[in-house]
């Protein structure tokens, strides 16, 4: 029994502190190095912090890019994806019906053009980033509401635009609070 018991503290006391003392405190130096500081990134309007970059915020005004559905009503401590298949009839009707708004407020797009990420959540309900496309097929609408040109906005989007990770990791992203600050910083 010694010849086991012994070993099996020493090993237990050398993995709690890797595990639950360096491992945390190493990560949280890598933090340190990040935008925020390991804190997030904030964002801010006129001196004051209106959110965190990489959580999505709830837009409904014509005049801002609106965000992906949340099944989580926006609240990072509610994290949740809808957890229905594509063939949920309630799943359907939440779809269709996001659609009809979409179209309502956007009456030069046609259903077929709505990217799907416009009209269905993220799998943590929190995306706070859009596809370029998904920001372009707004622009129609805020140039009309804001009384600015098509081509301003499409500067702003191309601004602020990120590119995959070395050329090739993940998409292109634009964050859509970053986007909605830029326009209200352009026509302030």
């Amino acid at each position: 029994m010694k010849t086991y018991l012994l070993p099996s503290i020493k090993m237990t006391i050398i993995l709690l502190v890797i595990l639950a003392g360096i491992y945390p405190l190493a990560i949280a130096g890598v933090g340190k190095f990040t935008p925020g500081h390991g804190d997030g990134e904030t964002i801010s309007y006129k001196g004051r912090v209106v959110g965190y970059a990489n959580i999505g915020q709830k837009f409904t005004k014509d005049k801002y890019f609106w965000s992906r559905p949340s099944a989580a009503n926006y609240q990072a401590d509610a994290s949740a994806g809808t957890n229905k298949g594509p063939s949920n009839p309630d799943y359907l009707k939440t779809v269709d019906a996001a659609i009809d708004t979409f179209l309502k407020h956007n009456p030069t797009v046609t259903r077929s053009q709505i990217p799907a990420e416009l009209v269905t959540s993220s799998g943590s309900g929190l995306d706070p980033d859009l596809s370029p496309a998904g920001a372009q097929i707004q622009v129609t609408r805020i140039a009309r509401v804001r009384g600015i040109s098509a081509e301003q906005i499409n500067g702003i989007i191309e601004a602020t635009t990120e590119e995959p990770l070395l050329g090739m990791f993940g998409p292109a992203k634009v964050n859509v609070l970053k986007l909605n600050v830029a326009l209200d910083e352009l026509t302030k």
